[in-house]
This record gives structure tokens, C-alpha cells and sequence, in this order.
């Protein structure tokens, strides 16, 4: 029997629950633990057994670590430092100081750059979406496209004395910001995403549209960045029916009466039903705080991406159902 240590006895018995220790109570729930170790295992280390050295750390205790950075948007040293800090960090994670140290951040980097090189962040929003999908929670009946710009640091103060070559300005209203985009696909009923591309900020929104939508759908709802997309070469003979809002300025200088009334309402239900598409940008923005970019090139960052947004559908999962378990 594992003895529990003074620290633990101690935080045990504190009568606050913090809001720390909630979420993650939700996310030991909602997270397909045994799906995703099953569907990473056969790539992390997969011919050590039978060989001498340190066994690998267990790919359980690694991915937790590796969705606790995501969370908390953390480099690799602050992570380390956070799990000694935080009991219950510790906890999530499954680590006794007593009797075990913490991976340190050079093994987390390592963990990174394996799920990058073989593309593993696709595979973990992939078979949570297929979860989620067991559970009713994606109808795939109607899609809901939008894209988002996330920055990138502008100066050009750094070791290669120039900005990332990858990341583009792109003026948004009356604003230039520098970084890269995501794409996402949602679905119309949930607002979970189903479809995410990653490019550079001065790619427009309509030409990753066809990347956005399963095929399956009937119904598609955009913003007026994507006029004219029905009339794409992408799209001809498709059976989706796009929905998209009209621009301002043509809505403004129509004549006042039973059409303009009439449109305005029509305008007033493709919002309300694109309104959906914001949810998984807040989450990612603002409660993982992913509002810039962390490494250099598209490459990682849109596998970083991959697994946020994949999170944030967990996130928005437990709030329409919070019997949703794993």
C-alpha cells in the first residue's frame, strides 16, 4: 500500500477547493485516457522493452504533463517548476516527491518533438473528436467556418536578427497584425471543430474553406470574409447549401420596408447559428490564454493547435454535458 506523505495528508484535508483542482477533476473525467494511450503507445518507445538503462517515463505521466502545459499555456521549465509547486498538479499528474523527482523539461521537449515528427497531435484531436462523436456530440449535419489570427512576436531583436519567415501581416479593420491563422470547421449544432488547417496570417479566409468541411454536411455558415465561396471550382456540384452573411455596407444603403426588414431578419438567424464558431476560439484564447504563437514556423504551431482545439472541445463538451466521462 502507497503511504501518503505529509504534504498530501495536509492538502487532503484543506476545506477550499480551488478552481484548479475543479478543472482538473473535469478533465481526469472528460479526457479518453485509455483511447489516446492506446492510439500513442505504438509510437513512444516502441523498442525498449528487453534493453538495459532507465526504462521511459510511462507515456500516461507524460501526456497528463504534456495537457497541463496546454492548459496552462507553460514553457517547458515553468511546467517543471509548476508540478513542484502545485500538490495538485501533482496529484493530476501522478507524481510522489517522496519517492520520485519531476521529468525535467528537457524530457518534456523530447515528448514535443516526438508527437510533431510523427504528426501525433492530429491523431490526439482525431480520436477525441471520435469520442465525442460515439457520444452524440458531433451530428455532422451542418458546418460552421471562421478563422482566427494568432501573433506573432514582430521584432526582429532575436539570434537570426529577423522575424519568423513563415508568420505574414495581414491588416484586420484598421490594424496590422503579424502572425499566423487558424482555420477551424465547427460543427453547426455543438459548436465543436471537426476541421482545423493552420496558415499564415495574409492567407485569406476562403481559400481553406474546402479543408474545413467533412462532406458530409448540408448546411454551411460563414461571415461575409467568405462571399462568393458557393461559386469556387472546389464546390461545384457540391450538395452543401452556404450560408453567408451579407456585408454591412450592403445592408446599410438598402431602402428601408418589408425587404430590408426581411433580410435583416434572415441576417439576425445566420448570426445566432454562427455565434457557435466563437466559442472554441475563446476557450483557446482566453482560458488556455493561446494568444501567441510559442515556437517559430507553421509546422509546430499548427500541431500545437491541433491539440487545443481538441481540448477545447472537451472543455465545451463537459459544459453542454456534464455527464460527458471518458
Amino acid at each position: 500500500m502507497k503511504q501518503t506523505s505529509f504534504a498530501q495528508a495536509e492538502f487532503a484535508a484543506k476545506k477550499k477547493i480551488t478552481r484548479r483542482e475543479r478543472f482538473l477533476a473535469d478533465m481526469e473525467q472528460v479526457v479518453p485516457w485509455s483511447r489516446l494511450l492506446k492510439a500513442l503507445s505504438p509510437y513512444y518507445y516502441p523498442d525498449s522493452r528487453g534493453k538495459r538503462g532507465r526504462p521511459p517515463i510511462p507515456l500516461k505521466r507524460m501526456l497528463r504533463m504534456y495537457f497541463v502545459q496546454q492548459w496552462y499555456a507553460l514553457a517547458d521549465e515553468a511546467l517543471e517548476d509548476a508540478i513542484y509547486d502545485s500538490q495538485a498538479l501533482r496529484d493530476f499528474v501522478g507524481i510522489d516527491l517522496g519517492v520520485e523527482s519531476v521529468p525535467d523539461a528537457t524530457t518534456l521537449l523530447k515528448f514535443r518533438h516526438l508527437l510533431e515528427k510523427q504528426a501525433l497531435t492530429r491523431v490526439i484531436f482525431e480520436q477525441i473528436n471520435d469520442h465525442l462523436t460515439e457520444r452524440g456530440m458531433l451530428m455532422r449535419e451542418g458546418t460552421i467556418v471562421d478563422a482566427t489570427i494568432i501573433a506573432a512576436p514582430p521584432s526582429t531583436k532575436n539570434r537570426a536578427k529577423a522575424r519568423d519567415p513563415e508568420m505574414h501581416q495581414a491588416k484586420k479593420g484598421n490594424e496590422w497584425h503579424f502572425g499566423m491563422k487558424a482555420h477551424i470547421g465547427t460543427d453547426a449544432d455543438s459548436g465543436l471543430v471537426h476541421s482545423l488547417t493552420g496558415t499564415a496570417a495574409n492567407v485569406a479566409d476562403i481559400t481553406e474553406s474546402e479543408h474545413l468541411l467533412h462532406g458530409d454536411e448540408t448546411e454551411a455558415y460563414a461571415d461575409a470574409g467568405y462571399t462568393g465561396v458557393a461559386k469556387r471550382p472546389e464546390f461545384e456540384g457540391a450538395d452543401v447549401v452556404w450560408h453567408v452573411a451579407e456585408k454591412r455596407g450592403k445592408l446599410k444603403k438598402m431602402e428601408e420596408g418589408p425587404r430590408k426588414v426581411l433580410i435583416s431578419q434572415r441576417e439576425r438567424v445566420k448570426a445566432q447559428i454562427r455565434a457557435k464558431v466563437e466559442h472554441p476560439f475563446h476557450v483557446v484564447k482566453n482560458l488556455f490564454r493561446h494568444r501567441k504563437v510559442r515556437y517559430r514556423g507553421l509546422l509546430k504551431n499548427t500541431a500545437q493547435l491541433f491539440t487545443l482545439f481538441g481540448l477545447a472541445n472537451l472543455v465545451l463538451a463537459r459544459r453542454l454535458n456534464p455527464s460527458t466521462g471518458a
